[in-house]
């Protein structure tokens, strides 16, 4: 039987070790290389091919959920499971729509994690049964509607600012319409664009519209 071929993507050097010793008690996995930053897991990716990449949300250089979302666009068959200390709704989903299969948590027993990279090299979604009650609760109606937040690395500012922007509002038009001035907006499109790490309002507009937005 062919092995997994496993990419890991993680900046905490800890963790990563744990993660080895774990694959190299898996007879069925393969590790084919580790990257620390985001930009990193994007050219191995693209480099080794693997079957399933173990990445972590919060890395330097792009994120994960930014990451994700190239390596998906790039390698469509990659399997991306997202192992991270986050639990939150935002994460969750930003992660799902960025094209990850699964989503566990670090901590996570080493039979779970085993069981979740062999799910996403076969094609399924899974996700750590903390996470999968939460994700039950939200789709049963069980919360307020409103709790469901794109691009949480944005405060709702700059959420708002994005949205207009996504409307095809300019920044004078924009600062008008929330009393702000010229400055300000201007501040708040540029942290936007920074925090989203795209190159130029029309990618921001993109990613918005991806999202739902505007």
């Amino acid at each position: 039987m062919d092995k997994i071929r496993i990419l890991i993507a993680d900046d905490h050097p800890i963790f990563r070790e744990g993660l080895r010793a774990l694959l190299a008690s898996a007879p069925e996995t393969e590790l084919v290389g580790e990257a620390t930053t985001g930009d990193e897991a994007v050219a191995l990716a693209n480099t080794h091919q693997p079957d399933v990449i173990i990445m972590d949300i919060q890395m330097p250089g792009i994120n994960g959920i930014e990451a994700t979302r190239r390596i998906v666009r790039m390698s469509p068959h990659i399997g991306i499971l997202m192992v991270t200390m986050f639990d939150d709704d935002p994460s969750v989903f930003s992660a799902m729509r960025a094209g990850a299969r699964g989503y566990i948590l670090k901590g996570a027993k080493h039979a779970e994690m085993v069981r979740a990279i062999r799910a996403v090299s076969n094609g399924e979604a899974i996700f750590s049964p903390t996470i999968a009650a939460r994700m039950m609760e939200f789709f049963s109606g069980a919360r307020p509607a409103a709790a469901l937040q794109v691009f949480p690395e944005l405060t709702d500012r700059e959420r708002e600012i994005l949205g207009l922007i996504a409307q095809g509002f300019k920044n004078a038009e924009i600062a008008e319409k929330l009393v702000l001035s010229g400055k300000t907006v201007r501040n708040h499109v540029s942290n936007v664009l920074s925090k989203l790490q795209v190159a130029d309002r029309a990618e921001a507009i993109i990613r918005a519209r991806e999202a739902g937005m505007g």
